[in-house]
Formats: structure tokens, sequence, C-alpha cells
């Protein structure tokens, strides 16, 4: 159990990095080694944990967008790398579906977009979000050239299609800057689009391929053919090479030479999507919780080469964890100069044998991120890379925990306390917006802010005096910092960033000691009793408490003002109608976010799951529900609108005094 959630936690910051920052920092064959061992352990033990990413579609969603829901839920795809595995799948639909024809795409590499007509005009864009929601990008996608802003279709249409930046585009755009060069296509589609400025994405020349009718009034498609021929007719951009298929020995063929010509393509690509053809097939073989059965993503090997390993640079995490860096002899791999690569510890460095001024093989694994292999072949003046005895940002004496290397110079280490303020300000923690990366850098240098507790400190006036901050920003981040004083203890718990603590954890502890004084006062015996909390996690918990400059710190953070919320609950509360439900949340909520009511049902004893199973107990309606409302439906589930919620927690007094 200790083991899942350290991989739950670890795959959720890698998801994270990869679809809300667009700075991935794993490859994808360690990403699929560690989400295969947590599938294998989630098989084994028959538990998926609250938080695990087998229960998710996507990503999360950035702030400073306005949030939409979508129509029609996205669904992410099952995948495959290998034509034995690929052949099984076929041949299960064709057990299924009589007489079964495929349709063949690429599969784009870029940032999903959802487009919404209403009477032939474009109304909305939407961002992939985490497949529920996502960001109006609408403006923005008004800038691309190749998205129509006004269509014959007369009646309410929603079409899915990827946003890419064309290699001649990127190479175009970097020749002609003046600024900092576009790392690669990907994330130069992601970052134009995702842009709060429209002009920046006009820059990009971007473009949006569209594949799929998501949703379409008064008219049915029998097939994907037919689909793609309406989106033609209606002039979106439709890349020509869409293809139907009946047998695994000509859709190989198809593949394989799709492998070998997607390097003179002008876009990005990392595989083929195979789907059944005819839509009454689809609709009898249904989805499971993340994908459709019908359709499947065949990825493609990653591309290698090799180039000169020129240094290695360290640097210290949040933890107190060093991690070296790469820096290359700079080349070109899949579509991208790639002149940096991430080595995970020292052992692993030992483990490939590297060494500086080396050549080294290299893999842009998924297209997108680079990965040292080995070493390929050593010079005269080739040389071990040195285990670093000092912290890179405080210079103090490093110890070896495992394979890594930390600094224990917590509460003096700039590189540290940086991370740790990152952390605290974040959503799911104190929820402090407008704080970056580089707003925190200015907050040390200029404002001598040292701990989380000094965020409290600042003032207007020097705020006011910083590069870049005019009186609208200042007071948001001002407002923000005062707003964050009222916290529940779960988003306290998690946001002091307590070792292997994370959300989910934070939420039980919370429930289990109601009070931040009653969790500071646990010992071991206590902690082990809550359900997933095993010793690892229990020591570092008390670890935590042990350390008085942790106890400092907190007492620091109360006297600022901070208020944490007792987790109340009466007699009443406890035996109430959501007592130990099973609860599934769906469609746009008016009354709370999402966020919010999750925590006033998990108050009254409730479990919240992301997806609709036969154990689910009941599923609370919102506007715009989709895929979980139909899955209830059909297997009997109570359902029940958020008008009724409203009234019944009215009725359960100590819900509204809690939160």
């Amino acid at each position: 159990m200790d083991r899942m959630k350290e991989l739950v936690e670890l795959i959720n910051k890698h998801n994270y990095n990869y679809y809300v920052l667009d700075k991935p920092t794993i490859s994808d064959k360690e990403w699929d080694k560690l989400y295969d061992e947590l599938l294998a352990l989630e098989k084994e033990t028959g538990v998926v944990l609250e938080d695990s990413p087998s229960k998710k579609v996507g990503g999360e969603i950035l702030s400073g967008f306005k949030k939409e829901p979508h129509k029609v839920p996205l669904f992410s795809l099952e995948k495959v790398n290998n034509y034995e595995d690929l052949e099984k799948w076929i041949y299960s639909i064709k057990s299924k579906v009589k007489d079964a024809e495929f349709s063949l795409d690429y599969k784009y590499d870029g940032l999903s977009c959802v487009l919404t007509y209403n009477n032939g005009i474009l109304t909305k864009a939407i961002t992939r979000g985490n497949g529920q929601v996502g960001e109006n990008v609408t403006e923005q996608v008004k800038t691309i050239r190749t998205v129509p802003l006004c269509i014959d279709y007369k009646k309410e249409l929603v079409v899915q299609g990827e946003c890419i930046m064309k290699l001649s585009e990127l190479e175009k755009y970097n020749k002609n800057s003046s600024g900092e060069l576009l790392k690669n296509a990907r994330n130069a589609a992601a970052g134009g689009l995702r842009n709060l400025d429209p002009k920046v994405t006009k820059s990009r020349n971007l473009d949006v391929i569209c594949y799929s009718v998501n949703y379409i009034e008064g008219k049915e498609f029998k097939t994907q053919q037919e689909m793609q021929d309406f989106l033609r007719q209606n002039k979106f951009y439709v890349v020509e090479h869409f293809k139907v298929l009946k047998d695994f020995e000509e859709i190989k063929q198809v593949f394989e030479a799709i492998d070998v010509e997607r390097h003179s393509l002008d876009f990005l690509i990392d595989g083929a999507v195979l789907k059944l053809n005819n839509v009454s097939d689809r609709q009898k073989l249904g989805y499971t919780i993340k994908f459709p059965k019908w359709a499947i993503a065949f990825k493609f090997e990653a591309e290698e080469t090799s180039t000169i390993l020129k240094d290695v640079v360290w640097t210290v995490g949040r933890t107190g964890k060093i991690t070296p860096g790469a820096i290359l002899e700079p080349v070109n791999l899949a579509g991208a100069t790639i002149s940096r690569a991430t080595l995970n510890n020292y052992e692993d460095i030992l483990r490939k044998k590297v060494l500086l001024h080396s050549r080294v093989f290299l893999r842009r694994s998924n297209e997108v991120i680079p990965e040292i292999l080995g070493l390929a072949e050593k010079f005269g003046d080739s040389s071990e890379i040195e285990k670093p005895q000092f912290c890179p940002s405080c210079g103090e004496k490093l110890t070896q925990v495992g394979p890594n290397l930390f600094c224990l110079n917590t509460y003096n280490c700039k590189e540290q306390i940086k991370e740790r303020i990152v952390h605290y300000c974040s959503r799911d923690a104190m929820n402090i917006e407008g704080i970056s990366d580089k707003t925190i850098d200015l907050f040390y240098e200029k404002l001598g802010v040292r701990s989380v507790a000094d965020l409290y400190d600042i003032k207007y006036e020097k705020l006011i005096e910083l590069e870049s901050f005019k009186d609208k920003k200042t007071q948001n981040i001002l407002d923000s910092i005062e707003k964050s004083k009222n916290v529940t203890l779960s988003k306290f718990i998690y946001a002091i960033g307590i070792l292997n603590v994370g959300k989910k954890t934070s939420r039980d502890l919370a429930k289990k000691f109601k009070s931040l004084s009653a969790f500071k006062d646990a010992n071991m015996d206590d902690l082990i009793e809550i359900k997933d909390i095993g010793e690892i996690v229990a020591k570092s918990i008390l670890d935590y408490f042990s350390n008085e400059k942790n106890i400092v710190l907190i007492n620091k953070i109360l006297e600022k003002g901070v208020k944490i919320e007792e987790q109340k609950q009466s007699e009443n509360a406890k035996q109430n109608y959501f007592t130990n439900k099973k609860i599934v949340l769906t469609g746009s909520l008016e009354n709370y976010t999402r966020e919010n009511l999750s925590e006033i049902l998990i108050s009254l004893g409730a479990e919240i799951s992301s997806s609709v199973s036969k154990n689910t107990d009941l599923v609370i309606l919102g506007e715009n529900a989709g895929s979980k409302l139909a899955k209830a439906q059909s297997l009997g589930i109570k359902i029940m609108e958020e008008t009724e919620l409203v009234n019944m927690l009215k009725d359960i007094q100590n819900a509204w005094k809690t939160f």
C-alpha cells in the first residue's frame, strides 16, 4: 500500500508537469513503467486509491481562464506499442462485430481543442482540461487561420481537433524572433493556445486539425467516413490521410508506412489511431471508465540518436533532494533541438556509465521528452562525473538516503525555501493565486521572504515597487493571501508539506483528528489506525512534528491570523443520509465548486469517487452531465439533482457550520 501511494503521488506529479505546466520531467517509457507497476498493484490488491491516475482521463485546469464544462465528456484512448497487441485487439473486436471495418488516422501531437458552433457561428472553444471541464480559449482560437468562424451547418455542432504548430512555422518563428526561442512544436502550440493574450496565439500561426464530431443536432452519422466528409464540407482543416481498412495485415502495412513517412511530415505525430468505422457498432461496444472500447492508439517507437554530454548541473527541490541535469551538445531529434536531459540521481549516472565529454545515446520518447539511455563512446578527455558533496544552493554538506542525495539544511537553503512556498501557495494547498516562480524569486530577493509565514507580512507599498507590479496585480495577490487565512484542516495539512502526505492522506487525517492540535499530538498507534496509512507515512508525520523548527513555523503562521476550520461533526451529522455512501459528482454545479462539495460530503461520512460503477450508491447531477449519467441510469443507480441536494444539506446544520 505504501508503494501504491508513492506511485500515485509520483505519477500525478509527472502528469501535472506534463499536462498543466507543459514541462515534462520524465520520458514516456519511465512513466509507462510506473503506471504499469501501479496497475499491477491495483489488480493484485483490489484497491484503487482515491486520487489514482488510473481513474483520471486527463490533466487539470490552469487558473486564469474561465472554466467550461464539455457538452460531451472527452475520453482517453487505450494504447499499444507493438503489432502483437494490436492484432489481439483487432481480433477481439472482430469476434464481437461482424464484418468490422476500421478507420485509420494520425495520432497528432499537440493540444486537444473542442469547438462549438451555434447557428453556423463559432461560439466557444475549450481545451481538453480534465475531460469533464476545460479552459475557455475562444478568443485565442478565433485567431487561428484554419478554424472557420462561420460554417454552413446551422444547428448546434461540437467538433474536436488538435491544435498544432507546423514545423515549418516553428522554424520561421524562431528565425525571426528577437526573444526566447520556442523549444518544440508541441509546447509552442500549447503555450500559444493557452496564452491569455490572443496576439501571442496569432503570432505563432497555429492550426487546428479536426477529426471528430462529438455532438451534432438534427443529424446522425453512420460511419467515421461520413463524419470526415461532413468536416471537409464545412471547411474544417482535415488532413488527407484518412483510410478505411478491414484486415490486420493491411492495417500493419499502413502503420509501417506512416512510421517511415512521419519524419517528412510538417507536423508532429506520435502514432496512429484505429476506430471502428460504423457508429452503431461503437454504441454496442460502449466504454470503460477511461477508454472507448471501439478505438485504440498505436504508439510508435521513440526515436534515438547520440550526442555529446557537455556538463551536469545539480538542482535542489522542496524536499531537499538533489537532482542532476545533463547539458548536451544540441542535436535535432523528432523535430526539436535537444540540449538538456534529466538524469534521475547519481546511482542512475553510475548505472548508465555516462561520462563528461562522452557521446551518449539519447531518446526523445513520445517525441517530447529527452532521455539519456547510456554511454555510446568515450574519448581521451572523457571523465567521471563527480558526486557532489555540497548543496548547489546553500553549500551545506549533502547526505545520501538510498539512491538519492539530500540537503538537510531545510530552513536556510534558498531553493528549498522557494519550492516550499510554491507548494504552500498551490491550488490544492492554500490556493494563493498569482504567485509564480518568478514572483517568489522577487519575494525572496527584494522582500526578505524566508518562509511561508513571511507571506502574511507583505505590504502593498513594498509589493508595488517590484518589477512588473501594478496596482491591480498587487492588490489581487494581497487579497489572495488574505483569503488564504481561512482554510480547512485538510488543506492546511497538505500545505505544510509533510513528506509522503498527499491530498487524500491529508483529508483522511483531518477526518480522523478534527483539529490541528489533536493531529499534532497523535502517536504511531493513532496514525496507523487510519486506513491506507502505514508505518512509513506515520513516521514521516511523527518526524515532522518532532522537529521544533516545524512547530515554530506553524505557530508563526497561526500568529499571522490563519484560522484553521476544525472538522466538526455532531452525532446528528455522523448518522445522516450520506454516511458511508459512495458518491459520484457529474456535470456543472451552480451552488458549489466541485472541490467544496466533495469536502462537505466527505465531512458527512461519504466517499467521493470519480467514476460510476455497480458499487456507486448515488450520482449527484449538475448541468450538462454526460456519460456518467448514462452509465448510472443503465445500472439503476439513484440520481439526485443539485436542487434536492441543497435542500438535504440545509437539514444537516453542521455541514454549513463546518464549511
